[in-house]
């Protein structure tokens, strides 16, 4: 779990505990000069994304911000706050820790779980006046039970609609809300679902049906009174189906300049008109920490995988798969040094890897690099580095290791 923000330390060391920072422009620089490996956020990027789709959702629904797995690795208290401030009601988090986490961080507002909570931790839910996603009937009885002694508790109804992946079946829809509405206590403010294959294809005929059969569920939960609070929509969603944003959309991955997929954005831009221009919040950097120079013919790191043709110089840097920099960018990216690329050349370590600067001769200990993010006219992308790993961008910003410090930029 993140930590909370932290105020720079005098003098030349950062901070040990590392976790997201929010400092003025000042005391940034004075921080930015003493550390390896950051990720900076650039605030005016998120605000911008989150204008786009205020304008894009239908004006009937509510935007909320999902900022679980610490905020898909963007710092989940800096990005939370942020939203807050620009009037985001609806936060939505995997845990409860999470959550707890937000609570004590300052956060109001109202805070969905969308994982599931252990019965033994749902009093955190009754004590932080928490909203929790239920499926199973344990939950609810037990949640109806804390209500008694300690309060009344808001939950949403979840509906597998065809992922068999977490949600009450649709046939049960009805049996289950009036066993969530027979508890004193409970209040059944929301009804949910989550889409299967909306991102991964530009053909959606199995989303649009989930859509009908999330339409029938809430007809059926509905019964002795409509649901408040309808969502289904994530970002792709969102972006494709006016139909699926009901009374809330929850924004992930766009709310961070990310599209879903190269499918989504496809399919955006098939339907017409100019698709929103997302704008990466997250730029991800750390410096050389040495050059060496290395004679045509010379092994490079572990397992003697990578061999000089010529004579190199060569850029250590301090980072590597416990960072979050992906084992499987060994030999095949590139990070940016003085605005040019530069490739990783051998093994990525767990706490290093090595670069090729024998084309940018003006590198020198503790430059800036780039690993995710612009430097001059060049950039990398996550997208780029998801090809590079065979994974999805979602996997590169949120393997980002949580204790590097996240610093706000840009307001």
């Amino acid at each position: 779990m993140p930590s909370d923000s932290r105020t720079p330390r005098e003098g030349p060391d950062p901070p040990v505990d590392g976790g997201p920072t929010h400092h003025n422009e000042r005391g940034t620089e004075r921080l930015l000069g003493v550390l390896l490996n950051w990720v900076e956020i650039d605030v005016r990027a998120l605000r911008s994304n989150l204008r786009q789709f205020r304008d894009l959702v239908s004006p009937e629904a509510a935007v909320g911000a999902v900022v679980k797995s610490n905020a898909y690795g963007h710092g989940m208290l800096d990005v939370a706050r942020i939203v807050r401030a620009e009037g985001v009601e609806w936060l939505f988090v995997n845990s409860v820790e999470e959550a707890v986490a937000l609570r004590e961080g300052g956060l109001d507002g109202r805070i969905l779980i969308l994982g599931y909570v252990p019965l033994d931790r749902l009093d955190l839910v009754v004590r932080h006046e928490l909203r929790a996603t239920v499926y199973n009937r344990e939950t609810v009885d037990r949640l109806a039970s804390l209500a008694a002694q300690r309060g009344s508790v808001r939950v949403h109804l979840k509906v597998d609609t065809g992922t068999q992946r977490q949600g009450v079946p649709e046939d049960d829809v009805a049996a289950f809300a009036r066993h969530v509405r027979a508890q004193p206590g409970l209040e059944l403010e929301g009804i949910s679902t989550h889409f299967a294959n909306i991102e991964d294809t530009t053909e959606h005929d199995f989303a649009l049906a989930q859509v009908d059969r999330f339409r029938t569920a809430t007809e059926a939960a509905g019964t002795g009174g409509r649901v408040p609070v309808r969502h289904a929509a994530c970002s792709a969603a969102a972006l494709l189906f006016a139909r699926t944003h009901f009374d809330l959309v929850r924004i992930g991955i766009s709310l961070y300049g990310l599209w879903p997929s190269r499918e989504t954005l496809v399919s955006c831009r098939e339907r017409g008109g100019p698709p929103p221009r997302l704008e990466p919040v997250l730029t991800w950097k750390t410096r050389i920490a040495q050059i060496r120079d290395a004679p045509e013919g010379s092994y490079v790191g572990y397992g003697c995988t990578y061999r000089t043709g010529r004579r190199s110089r060569v850029a250590v840097l301090p980072v590597g798969y416990y960072e979050g920099f992906d084992r499987r960018l060994s030999g095949v990216a590139h990070v940016l040094v003085a605005g040019r690329r530069a490739p990783v050349c051998g093994r990525v370590c767990m706490n290093m890897c090595m670069v090729d600067v024998t084309d940018v001769p003006e590198a020198r200990v503790e430059d800036e690099v780039i690993l995710l993010g612009r430097q001059g006219d060049e950039r990398v992308t996550a997208d780029q580095l998801a090809a590079w790993c065979g994974t999805i961008s979602y996997e590169i910003v949120s393997g980002i290791h949580p204790s590097l410090p996240r610093i706000v930029v840009g307001a």
